[in-house]
């Protein structure tokens, strides 16, 4: 797939072996991935690179310390964002959102979530079953720059949150697990938003300010 041949996309490894399938599954699209490690570079210094889509890794710990926040923030408004498990978890804290322990941990077991079809959704019905690894969620009611897209028929858990305005959208699932279902379309969906509004081929030369 060369549809999105010339597609910069900064994705940080949040210590997680999930990533290198999200590096595979962009790669497979057409996507030129540079894989970060969280906590080794600034803000600053990853926004130097001008990327065109950012993708945030899963990962173990609390997302206040991945450094996954200061990241949310840095870009959210710049380029397209995508948090996956510990990043969606961020994407919540950098807006103003609590973070909570679930009342049942989720370690390799898939779930029916429900989402509205929009955004990295589109294309994928109204709901479909994904694999989940966190025993910490994402508390309602969200931040008021933040909606619901996906939910957890099982527990009633968020999976998925949406900017109202901006490209900025989480997952609490993981896509790129084999037992969740058209996790490389989602990624598909999230690429198209960082080639809008710019002719196929062509690379942005900078990330500008919102």
């Amino acid at each position: 797939m060369n549809r999105f041949q010339g597609t910069r996309v900064l994705l940080i490894d949040a210590y997680d072996s999930f990533v290198h399938i999200i590096d595979q599954y962009l790669r497979t699209l057409g996507a030129e991935t540079r894989v970060v490690r969280s906590l080794t570079r600034s803000p600053a210094e990853l926004a130097a690179t001008a990327p065109d889509a950012v993708v945030l890794g899963p990962g173990p710990g609390h997302p206040a310390e991945s450094g996954h926040v200061e990241l949310v923030r840095e870009f959210a408004g710049r380029v397209p964002l995508l948090g996956v498990c510990l990043g969606h978890q961020a994407i919540a804290l950098a807006y103003g959102g609590r973070v909570e322990v679930a009342g049942q941990v989720m370690h390799g077991r898939t779930s029916t979530v429900r989402h509205d079809g929009a955004g990295i959704f589109q294309g994928l019905g109204h709901t479909l079953e994904a694999t989940r690894y966190h025993s910490l969620v994402v508390a309602e009611p969200l931040p008021g720059e933040l909606v619901t897209t996906a939910t957890a028929l099982d527990h009633g858990y968020v999976m998925g949150l949406r900017h109202r305005e901006l490209p900025v959208e989480g997952v609490q699932f993981h896509p790129e697990s084999i037992m969740t279902n058209g996790g490389l379309a989602m990624m598909e969906n999230f690429l198209a938003q960082s080639t809008r509004g710019r002719p196929a081929g062509t690379r942005r030369t900078a990330v500008t300010s919102a």
